[in-house]
């Protein structure tokens, strides 16, 4: 078997792009999008029908209804080709707005609803800000599942579990990224501190026993991916899928829950105050959860511009 193959067999794989006529040739469970990768999705020629059909039939309404609308056609492409569930991100401008999200969310629900997806094939991606995972404790309590992004640390984690959230994006790569900038070294293998900071947060939850679900993401490299083998899920982008499908070594399972129940950790229970001061005490968790933040803004704010011009 390749290593995507291999894989399967410890981890359920996703895949991580809005390009959906490239998921179907590896064949994950499920899909996640983002505002940034839907901006690049509908620069592609064979995208570009999908942004003109939501600018047609949103004519007359606000640019954020046509960005919705757009949201929601891609996640039905995508779940036409998976059997699983495909992630759909609520507006980075609310990330602190916990009343913003929690709409936002219904909203997207019911969008989807009215096309005929029952709600169990949809997860709302919002931002791990406390305000977001305030809007998720309510949104799980509705039957809204809820993938939460931008998550750099493990106070993050911790918080998103007691909330019941159904699942949490922990940012490998963006991790790696911060480190590698700092230090001017590059890790690789085990000793990798995103790869470090998944295990941590995947033990923890394993060791007390919460059933929130651990995705890996944003890995720069397949050496990442396979030290996580045995995460809950990993999703991943379509070069690096196809790196894995190309090579045949050997993959074994690094992530367990019987190693898990032998850890060291010591139970935290979060409450705002810890929250923000641990999150303010890790440097690298604070600059990452604000730069991505930023960064989804921009890219949904050049996706306004892209719709006012076709008006």
């Amino acid at each position: 078997m390749n290593q995507l193959e291999q894989l399967k067999q410890y981890t359920t794989v996703v895949a991580d792009t809005g390009d959906f006529q490239a998921i179907q040739a590896y064949a994950p469970r499920d899909a996640t999008t983002n505002p940034s990768l839907i901006l690049k999705a509908v620069q592609k020629p064979e995208y570009l029908p999908l942004l003109e059909k939501a600018v047609k039939d949103t004519a007359g309404k606000s640019i954020d209804e046509t960005i919705d609308h757009l949201l929601i056609a891609f996640g039905l492409e995508i779940l036409k080709v998976i059997p699983g569930r495909v992630s759909t991100e609520t507006d980075a401008r609310l990330s602190f707005d916990t009343a913003g999200t929690i709409a936002k969310g219904r909203q997207l629900i019911a969008m989807y609803e009215t096309a005929g997806i029952p709600r169990d094939r949809i997860l709302i991606k919002i931002a791990s800000t406390w305000e977001g995972i305030r809007a998720a404790e309510v949104l799980e309590k509705e039957g809204i599942r809820c993938n939460m992004t931008l998550l750099f640390c493990l106070a993050q984690a911790i918080a998103c579990a007691e909330a019941g959230a159904q699942l949490i994006s922990p940012f490998v790569g963006r991790i790696y990224d911060w480190y590698k900038n700092k230090t001017g070294q590059e890790i690789f293998g085990a000793d990798d501190p995103g790869v470090l900071s998944v295990k941590k947060i995947y033990t923890y939850y394993r060791k007390f026993g919460y059933n929130t679900e651990v995705m890996g993401a944003s890995f720069r490299n397949t050496s990442q991916i396979l030290e996580l083998a045995g995460c809950d899920l990993l999703t991943i982008s379509p070069d690096l899928l196809q790196k894995l499908s190309d090579s045949t070594s050997n993959v074994t399972q690094k992530l367990s829950k019987e190693l898990a129940a032998s850890s060291d950790l010591e139970k935290v229970s979060m409450n705002e105050k810890t929250f923000r001061l641990d999150l303010n005490e890790d440097a690298m968790a604070t600059e990452k959860l604000s730069e991505g933040i930023r960064a989804f803004c921009a890219d949904t704010v050049k996706l306004e511009k892209m719709i006012a011009a076709m008006r």
